[in-house]
Order: C-alpha cells, then structure tokens, then sequence
C-alpha cells in the first residue's frame, strides 16, 4: 500500500498543473500582505469609522492575526477549484492515457487503488493548507507582529486575545483541511464515472460554483436547501474565532462533512470496482 501511495504522489508531482496552487497561494497572499503593509490603515480606518463614532479604538489593531484572518475569508471559497483540478484527474486521467489497465496488472486490488489516489489527493491538500498557514500566518506575524483578532461582523464585533488565536487558527486549518477533503472525495467520484480527463475537473468546479451561489442567495426555497449543500458546512471554520463558541454547530457542520466524504467514497468505490476498464 505504500510503494502504491508513493506512486501516485509521484504522478501528482510530476504534473505541472498541481504546482498552480501553491503558485496562486503564493501570489495571492504575498499581493494582499503588499497591499495591507502599504495602505492597511486607510483600509481599516473606512471599515472601523462607524465603530470609532462610538468607541475609542486603540492598539495595533491591523496585526498579523487580523491579516491571517483576511487571507482565510479571501482564499478559503477560491481553493476548492485547485483541489478539483487536482483530484478530479486522478481516474479519469489515467482511463484517458491507458495506463489505468497497467496498473490492474499489478498486486493491487481497485480498493487499494482508489484509497492509494484518494490519501495522495489528502496529502495534497494538507500541503496546500500548510503553505497557506505558512504564508498567512506564519508572514502575517513576522511583518505585521501579534496582537489581539478584532472580527467585525454585520451585527456585532468580536474581539479575540492575541493569546487565544493560534489554536483557533490550527482550529480553522483544521476545518478547511476537511472540507477540502470532501471537494477532493467529490472531483475522485466524477472522475471513476468517466474516460475524460477534464470532464469532472469542469464540473466539479461548476458544481462547487453552483452550491456556492444558491448559499450566499437569500431565497426561500434555497433556504430548504442550503443544509444539505456541502458548501455550505465548509464555511464553519469562521465559527472557531466567535465567542462564546458555538461547538453544537462546529460539531454538527464537522460531522455532515464527514458524512459527504464517506457517500463520494462510497459511491467511487461502488462504481469504480465494477467498471469495465478493459474495453
């Protein structure tokens, strides 16, 4: 099982496509930090001028914390799409090249086969995630320095300790980690349903596209919906930094991912031992 694992990181590696993650994190992160170290506090002093009407805000309130904080609220919804483009190849791209037949020549079973490709995809994602922690948190402190989280929200501010933040955030990784998961179950789904290499890549993404927009629409029937859309329980790492914690809800929104894991694994597994992979 580990020479088999070892085997299918080796082809994520080797395709240039998986590096455009940690290419785009990179970017993206290293732009915002940029932005927020030349003009944060015109930023901050737009966002707080209503807040400073009736309380006195002082401190270094633009830290590293907070720009953790921002980074995670602006990346979080867009690294779906680079784990589809990833995970989504893992089957279908191989039924594509040949090479899928190959690989059924050798001591392995389809079940080992799929948990090979579906923990190379994991640790995939892992590795996003640390370089994002990395990047975020780990640059936000060393330029911007600690201090305490301010959350401002629509209807309340919650501030949060500089010493009670950093399990918080392993907290968030820790929930973003598993809602990616459930993206990278779903693409490795589509992908044993098809020949295609770019047809569930596609549409993973407009479906995590579609959930995305139905989640943020404020209508009716979409409300009868939204509790069984995956995306809409990814979102819950924000919960980690509100006090007093709403643990019911981390819980609950924690376990339906999990529950979405086992039901695309379930169904890849089901599909994937019967298919006809030699015609």
């Amino acid at each position: 099982m580990l020479k088999l694992l070892h085997a299918e990181l080796l082809k994520i590696v080797v395709k240039p496509r998986s590096y455009i993650g940690f290419a785009a994190i990179t970017v993206i992160v290293l732009l915002i930090e940029f932005a927020l170290w030349l003009d944060g506090q015109s930023y901050l002093q737009f966002i707080l001028q209503t807040l400073e009407q009736s309380f006195d805000v002082q401190g270094n309130i633009l830290n590293g914390n907070l720009v953790a904080f921002i980074i995670l609220q602006t990346l979080i919804v867009q690294m779906p799409l680079l784990v589809a483009l990833i995970s989504g190849d893992l089957v279908s791209g191989e039924a594509a090249m040949g090479t899928i037949r190959l690989l059924l020549t050798k001591p392995f079973t389809r079940g080992e086969i799929l948990w090979a490709k579906f923990f190379a995809a994991s640790i995939y994602v892992f590795l996003l995630i640390l370089w994002l922690g990395l990047l975020a948190l780990g640059i936000g402190l060393l330029v911007f320095g600690p201090g305490d989280l301010t959350v401002l929200k629509s209807d309340e501010l919650i501030i949060v300790r500089a010493g009670d933040t950093l399990w918080r955030f392993f907290a968030a990784f820790g929930i973003a980690f598993l809602s990616l998961s459930v993206v990278s179950a779903f693409s490795l789904m589509l992908s044993c349903f098809t020949d295609n290499s770019i047809g569930p890549i596609i549409t993973a993404m407009a479906v995590i596209i579609l959930f995305t927009i139905i989640g943020t629409l404020e209508v009716p029937l979409f409300d009868l919906i939204k509790p069984f859309l995956f995306t809409t329980h990814m979102i819950v790492w924000r919960n980690v930094f509100e006090h007093p914690l709403d643990w019911p809800l981390i819980r609950n929104s924690s376990a339906i991912l999990l529950l979405h894991i086992a039901v695309f694994l379930s169904v890849a597994f089901y599909y994937f031992k019967r298919k006809d992979i030699y015609n």
